[in-house]
């Protein structure tokens, strides 16, 4: 027997022997027994091979009818129909779900693209200096390329044919080089936008918005550990990762730019600029130079836009308050009360009829029965109906009120940190352009047509998300858009493309949404049952505070990601943790950017390592699946660092949801 095999047999073994000995005779199960039973037999069924789905609503919908029959076994049949029907409709009208195919379709999109193998050839050249330059490379191309489309199979797949055989041609170690890309291709289910996070936010109930904001940086932070270690590694040992030979880090230059290289020199800016004032341009048309001109004072122009508007946006006027003078105060502060203009009592005059003994008489010239409004000064007396002074309604200055003075918008100065900065900019913009070659030019042109176009597909995805311009679902579809004409760009949009890209977005797309599906219906037969209550009992009986329960939920996640995948975590483990979290006081949201790190794990640890299959199945035939498994090892270690560094300081993933939406 295989040693994988006899890993997973040894690993079912020990679940059932667990659940033997811990569960009491079935004399005395209760419905909480029943539920812990269930769950047990679904994690066994999971690693038999059963579909996740399907093994989560056959379980879910047989023990939510015993749940049902020791209630009422009349109408047991009934409501486990009513239960089903309910669970799924409630899936059906889940917006947030409608994200998962539209950012499926945008990944499908971008890798048909063909965009992989122009990115990790720019990036091998430009990081050609760096030690452990085409492992560093491979992990770059695959944060930027998982991040684009999510998928991790197909981005361990296609740099597994393109990363592995040139890493092993230049002389890297072959589990260093299996690591890389097993490791780096797992990034694209944390690095938001993340098909993993919107599984996660629709089944805790936790805004996919600040999910994303959250998981940026430490997504970012794990990516920068596996650089880090692979630098590390090919300084400490150059064997296992040597430099690049000259000839790799050669670029073959065109013939226009080669002869203005030649007769300039080679620094890049100071040539062109030469060439242009020059007799007959060096013998290059002046729309090539200028277009080369224009591409080099492209990172020139970027910063430039970027400290503008920084500028722009620093020295704003604030708003102006508007202040109104104190005899056009609002009717509900001082009139309300008994101000300037004040009813005449009824019982002190007022306009009556005439007595009528008297007839019709004028009214006396002193007073009479038409008496002005107490706390109002009369002014001419007149033998008509005298007007109150009002002064409450005149302008200010005529009413003799003090006017508030306005208050008058002046624009800021920047602050000095901005200068700093500016200065800062200027020093590594002279640098830049001082070691800019025309070699090193052909190597930005090069990122400019596989690096950058990618770079902005992500950056408008997310920054609509995380500046609520758009909702998940509306950036899912602009990246979709974008996924299109990327493909179109590069001349790979057809029907073929777009069929084959439909297609496997639906087969997803189903699979995730069944997957819901199963996970509602085990969920309320696992609640029917009393499990989530028996769990609920235990935990709290052990009276751990919330730093000894993190650590237990976190380690049950790691050893739960050996045989299974992060789907079935989410939509079987989560809904029993997450009622937990309150009692200990632990945010949601924090705890699942903690699990979103652990999940890591999940494509990398024995026997269900996913992507340790997906190379196998593709490398060449003296790379061993042990070498891969041996190869992975050290990257678990570094995700559990990662883990480690968010938890002892959470501000790295909780600090920008908090600045932006708190």
């Amino acid at each position: 027997m295989r040693k994988e095999l006899r890993f997973g047999f040894g690993l079912m073994a020990i679940i059932i022997a667990a659940t033997a000995i811990l569960m009491p005779a079935p004399s005395e199960w209760t419905g909480g027994h029943l539920g812990l039973l269930m769950l047990a037999l679904v994690v066994v069924a999971i690693m038999l091979g059963f579909p996740t789905a399907f093994t989560l609503m056959g379980m879910g919908v047989l023990f939510s009818w015993l749940a049902y029959r020791m209630q009422n076994p009349d109408i047991a049949t009934q409501q486990t129909l009513d239960l089903m029907v309910q669970r799924a409709f409630s899936v059906m009208t889940n917006d947030v779900l409608i994200s998962i195919p539209l950012f499926v379709f945008m990944g499908y999109l971008v890798e048909r693209a063909n965009l992989i193998e122009k990115l990790f050839k720019s990036l091998h050249l430009a990081m050609a200096r760096l030690p452990g330059s085409l492992a560093v490379a491979t992990l770059v191309t695959c944060a930027i390329f998982a991040t684009a489309t999510g998928i991790v199979g197909a981005v361990v797949t296609l740099m597994g044919l393109l990363a592995l055989p040139a890493m092993l041609r230049a002389g890297y170690d072959v589990r260093l080089s299996a690591g890389v890309i097993t490791a780096g291709g797992c990034l694209g289910i944390l690095i938001p936008p993340s098909v993993m996070l919107i599984v996660y936010g629709a089944t805790a109930g936790v805004s996919v918005v600040k999910l994303y904001a959250g998981a940026f940086f430490p997504g970012l932070m794990l990516a920068g550990l596996y650089m880090l270690y692979v630098i590390l590694v090919a300084k400490l040992r150059p064997d296992m990762a040597p430099p690049l030979p000259d000839d790799e880090r050669h670029v073959e230059l065109p013939p226009s730019t080669a002869g203005v290289a030649k007769q300039y020199g080679q620094r890049a800016l100071p040539a062109l600029l030469a060439a242009l004032k020059g007799p007959r341009n060096a013998g290059v048309a002046t729309g090539t130079i200028m277009r080369q001109l224009f591409v080099t004072l492209l990172p020139l122009i970027a910063v430039a836009v970027a400290l503008t508007a920084i500028h722009g946006n620093l020295t704003k006027a604030d708003a102006v308050a508007d202040v109104l003078p104190d005899s056009l105060q609002s009717f509900d502060s001082d009139y309300s009360s008994g101000g300037d203009l004040a009813e005449p009592p009824a019982d002190e005059g007022g306009l009556q009829e005439p007595p009528a003994a008297d007839g019709l008489a004028e009214p006396p010239s002193t007073g009479g029965d038409l008496a002005e409004p107490p706390g109002a000064e009369p002014t001419v007396a007149e033998p008509t109906v005298a007007e109150p002074a009002a002064p409450s309604l005149a302008e200010p200055a005529a009413a003799g009120a003090a006017a508030a003075p306005a208050e008058v918008a002046e624009a800021k100065s920047a602050p000095r940190g901005f200068w700093i900065a500016v200065a800062v900019c200027a020093v590594l913009m002279l640098a830049y352009y001082a070691m800019l070659s025309f070699e090193r030019l052909e190597i930005f042109k090069m990122l400019l047509s596989s690096f950058f176009p990618l770079a902005i597909l992500i950056l408008a995805v997310l920054g609509t998300i995380v500046f609520g311009l758009a909702t998940p679902t509306e950036a899912a579809a602009i990246g979709a858009f974008g996924g299109a004409l990327l493909a179109a760009a590069y001349g790979q949009l057809n029907f073929g493309v777009v069929k084959e890209s439909v297609f496997l977005t639906a087969k997803t797309s189903a699979m995730v949404c069944w997957l819901f599906v199963g996970s509602a219906i085990f969920s309320a037969a696992f609640a029917l049952l009393g499990g989530q209550e028996l769990v609920e009992k235990f935990v709290l009986d052990l009276d751990l505070t919330p730093i000894q329960f993190m650590i237990l939920a976190q380690f049950i996640i790691f050893v739960l990601g050996w045989p299974l995948e992060w789907t079935e975590i989410i939509v079987i483990f989560m809904p029993i943790f997450i009622p937990l979290l309150a009692h200990f006081n632990i945010d949601p949201l924090f705890f699942g950017l903690l699990v979103a790190i652990n999940l890591q794990t999940a494509f990398l640890s024995p026997p269900v390592a996913m992507s340790a299959f997906y190379l196998k199945g593709v490398a060449p035939p003296h790379v061993t699946l042990n070498q891969i498994f041996a190869g992975m090892l050290p990257f678990m270690g570094i995700q559990v660092i990662a883990l480690i560094l968010l938890y002892l300081f959470p501000g790295i993933g909780m600090w920008l949801p908090n600045y932006l939406y708190n």
